[in-house]
């Protein structure tokens, strides 16, 4: 009869380290005694001092993010009030003045005079895409078409500085002259669309729309405070002329574009 095997002898020799872990159905199970609770508490006390040092770091740079968030909008505040009343064209030090920063805080945010115009009247550029927009989809080209020939002059005799922004080209603002290109497009779609339908003359051109916007600007920047009046009284005048019954012939249109208004000097 074999000799009986103890249970010891199944077991591995304990190592100098501490108890071996025994095997389980379902894996190793983990050590006891006074080194593996030491060991535990140690790696617990870690990973609270590592949780507590990144959570003092995001605080720190939220903190930072927060700050120059503020900078950033009381910049783009300033610049909306500077261009509005003195044009994009304002120097840049007048600016961060209004601001309350110093000039390199402006830089730091917005490195050229055209990524901060651009940035100032985003929304306003926006603004215009989705009237736009919304006048391709509305059923009645006439419409769809004195809508925004409405909209956009009031925006311009509202902001003078938003329309210098729209008919301005600035070499690295590419979102920009992507925008102004779209609108280009859907101005020109508009105008077919009225035609077709026969509510809008057949000599009307893409350009006359920057006739309207140069001479609406005029009428903003000249009228103080009844800008708006008279350009609702001036929009009034040309929408008439742009009724298909007119058809007294005009002159050929001339070669404009949204992007040849003058550039404004290139000062900082």
């Amino acid at each position: 009869m074999p000799a009986q095997r103890s249970q010891k002898a199944d077991r591995p020799a304990d190592s100098a380290d501490g108890p071996r872990p025994v095997a389980t159905a379902s894996g190793p199970r983990a050590a006891t005694g006074p080194r593996a609770a030491a060991g535990l508490r140690a790696d617990a006390g870690l990973r609270a001092d590592a949780g507590l040092r990144a959570d003092a770091g995001l605080r720190a740079d939220a903190g930072l993010r927060a700050d120059a968030r503020h900078n950033r909008d009381r910049i783009l505040e300033a610049a909306r009030q500077a261009f509005t009343t003195q044009g994009i064209d304002v120097p840049l030090t007048a600016v961060a003045r209004r601001a309350g920063v110093g000039a390199a805080t402006l830089y730091r945010h917005f490195p050229t005079r055209a990524s901060l115009v651009t940035e100032t009247f985003a929304e306003q550029l926006d603004t215009c895409v989705a009237v736009l927009d919304e006048a391709l989809e509305d059923p009645d080209p006439w419409r769809g078409f004195r809508t925004v020939v409405e909209k956009v002059c009031s925006m311009q005799a509202a902001d003078r500085g938003f329309t210098e922004a729209f008919l301005s080209r600035f070499p690295d603002a590419l979102d920009h002259d992507r925008a102004r290109a779209r609108a280009e497009d859907g101005l020109a779609l508009l105008i077919r669309r009225a035609q077709d339908a026969g509510q809008l003359r057949a000599d009307f051109d893409l350009s006359d729309m920057t006739l309207l916007f140069l001479a609406n600007c005029g009428v903003g920047g000249g009228a103080g405070q009844a800008a708006q009046a008279a350009s609702r009284r001036l929009v009034g005048f040309f929408l008439q002329s742009f009724r298909a019954g007119n058809t007294e012939p005009l002159p050929p249109p001339a070669p404009l574009g949204l992007d040849q208004l003058p550039q404004p000097p290139p000062r900082r």
